[in-house]
C-alpha cells in the first residue's frame, strides 16, 4: 500500500478534481485490491491492475457524490507555506504553479468520463497507449482518439480562459 498510495491518490485526484473524493476514491480502492488480490496473476505487473481499480473506484465516487464547490485549499497552503521559507522569486513560481494546476484541473473537469481517463492515464500519469487502452477496456484506436479529442477541449479551454483574462 505504502509503495501505490501517493500514485493511487493522485490518479484520483486528477479524474475527481476534489481532494475528499479523491480520498475516498483512494480508500475504495485499496479495500477492493485487499479483496480481490487473491484473484490478481502474480505473473502480471500489478500497476496496470490497480490503476483499473483507481479508475472503476473513481467513476463509483463520481456517481456518488453531490455538486459542491471547489476551492484551491490545497494550492492557497503550499504559496503560504512557501512564502515562510523561500524569496519572493520562489513564492511567485508557487503562485504559478498551482494556477496552472487549477487551470489544467478545470479543463479535466470540462471533459467526458471517458476522455478524462484517457488523458489522465496517458498524458499526465505516462502510461503507454497499450497499457492505457488495457486498463480502460477499449482498443490502442480509440485511447488516441479520445486523447486527441480531450487536448483539443483542452487547448480550447485554455485559450478561453486567457482570452477571457485579457
Amino acid at each position: 500500500m505504502g509503495r501505490y498510495e501517493h500514485m493511487v491518490l493522485r490518479t484520483a485526484l486528477r479524474l475527481l478534481g476534489r481532494m475528499d473524493d479523491a480520498q475516498d476514491a483512494a480508500q475504495e480502492t485499496f479495500l477492493r485490491m485487499h479483496k480481490y488480490l487473491g484473484r490478481f496473476d502474480e505473473s502480471r505487473d500489478l500497476g496496470p491492475w490497480l490503476y483499473r481499480v483507481v479508475v472503476n473506484a473513481s467513476r463509483d465516487v463520481a456517481r456518488r457524490r453531490t455538486p459542491a464547490l471547489v476551492l484551491p485549499l490545497g494550492e492557497v497552503r503550499e504559496a503560504e507555506h512557501a512564502a515562510t521559507r523561500v524569496g519572493p522569486e520562489e513564492i511567485e513560481d508557487a503562485v504559478s504553479r498551482g494556477e496552472q494546476r487549477r487551470l489544467v484541473q478545470a479543463a479535466l473537469d470540462t471533459l467526458p468520463e471517458k476522455e478524462r481517463a484517457a488523458v489522465v492515464l496517458r498524458d499526465i500519469e505516462g502510461l503507454p497507449t497499450s497499457e492505457t487502452a488495457r486498463i480502460l477496456g477499449s482498443s490502442e484506436g480509440t485511447v488516441r482518439s479520445q486523447v486527441s479529442t480531450a487536448r483539443l477541449k483542452i487547448k480550447r479551454f485554455v485559450d478561453g480562459r486567457q482570452e477571457r483574462a485579457r
